[in-house]
């Protein structure tokens, strides 16, 4: 079971696909998913698919996802991405192949509640969660209980990761657009150039960030991730100009304040301007429900712990499923030496599968041991 996996975390690997447009690693997993007897539900949120296993009064959800990102993958594995400009760098391939093994065992024995294995478009984005949830064929296996992993570098090697409460923080991206008027470079002041205004803003956002811990519920960040002032050129004073910036805050409530607060200091700052502001890659808040948590508490028992990991800055969409299904994450170390997420020469250990498929199943059990004596 385990060479099947690897063998097919290889090969996603190579086929990498962005987010939205998963449309063949899709057809992999439920041509996979049906061939170990699995009801397979296509087209979720978009590419999404489901795979339904077993029957019983409760159902029980574990996410992977489906999508890579638009990175050029650096020289590496003999199975490294033949999509140039496309990666698995984050380890979703890594994520689909533990629930491929998760999908193995449960077709040699039917577990004794319902499974469904999510297999989740457009994570990257923030999109594919909200997207999922607003699919109605999704009302159909809408579960008590949702689960997941994620890997996370810098810990040893299968080391968990888990606690009760806030693990990941809220993020979105604010698109901004000056709009002023070009002038001949020898003659700026005939123009209205939003140079000053993009310099100003440069700092004037950078300074709404609060330097506290990530747990903190003051926590707050905003990083600048892009300039671009008028168009390459000597002859040219620029008339144009945009900025893309990134706010993180730990909870949904924190970040509705940052972000009216980043809005009218662009609207004050480049009042001259026109600033169109739009929203991107929203992503809420990543929350673990008590009775989510205790399930996977009793999956990892025996294993080894890392403290003081979580909560992350970075994001992840399966929050979102948290603000409508009790619902926890895990984090299981993918190494000490191992590359950063979203590094050029990242790539999922193939060690960690077994692992992560074996938690997956205690929690089933565990489950329907529950729903057994709930009936």
């Amino acid at each position: 079971m385990l060479s099947e996996a690897v063998a097919l975390r290889h090969e996603l690997h190579r086929f990498p696909e962005v987010s939205g447009a998963e449309h063949e690693t899709a057809k992999r997993m439920a041509a996979r998913m049906r061939a170990l007897g699995a009801e397979v539900i296509e087209g979720l949120g978009g590419t999404g698919i489901a795979a339904l296993f077993g029957v019983g009064p409760k159902t029980l959800m574990i996410r992977a996802e489906l999508d890579a990102l638009p990175i050029l993958e650096a020289t590496g594995p003999d199975y490294r991405s033949e999509h140039e400009g496309v990666g698995h760098l984050c380890g979703h391939d890594g994520h689909m192949a533990t629930l491929f093994a998760v999908a193995t065992a449960l077709s040699k024995r039917a577990p004794d509640c319902r499974v469904v294995l999510l297999f989740q478009p457009a994570e990257e984005t923030g999109a594919g969660a909200r997207l999922v949830l607003a699919d109605p064929k999704f009302d159909a296996i809408k579960p008590d209980l949702a689960i997941s992993l994620h890997n996370l570098p810098k810990l040893p090697l299968g080391a968990v990761a888990l606690k009760e409460g806030p693990v990941a923080c809220a993020s979105r991206g604010l698109h901004i657009r000056l709009t002023g008027q070009t002038s001949h470079a020898a003659r700026p002041e005939n123009g209205r150039s939003p140079g000053l205004a993009l310099s100003a803003l440069i700092p004037a956002l950078g300074a709404l960030s609060r330097d506290l811990p990530t747990e903190d519920p003051g926590f707050r960040l905003c990083t600048v991730t892009h300039a671009r002032l008028g168009v390459p050129s000597f002859g040219i004073s620029p008339g144009e100009a945009e900025l893309q910036i990134t706010l993180r805050t730990l909870f949904n409530s924190e970040m509705a304040a940052l972000e009216a607060e980043a809005r009218a200091l662009i609207e004050t700052t480049a009042a001259g301007f026109a600033p169109e502001i739009t929203l991107h890659d929203a992503f809420s808040h990543s929350v673990n429900a008590p009775e989510a948590t205790a399930l996977l508490e009793r999956a990892c028992t025996g294993l080894p712990r890392a403290e003081g990991a979580i909560p992350m800055c970075p994001s992840e969409d399966f929050g979102l499923f948290g603000t409508e299904i009790p619902a926890a994450m895990l984090f299981l170390g993918s190494g000490e030496d191992q590359p950063e997420l979203h590094n050029p020469d990242f790539d999922f250990p193939d060690g960690l599968i077994p692992v992560g498929a074996e938690i997956f199943l205690r929690a089933i059990q565990a489950f329907a041991s529950d729903g057994r004596q709930d009936t």
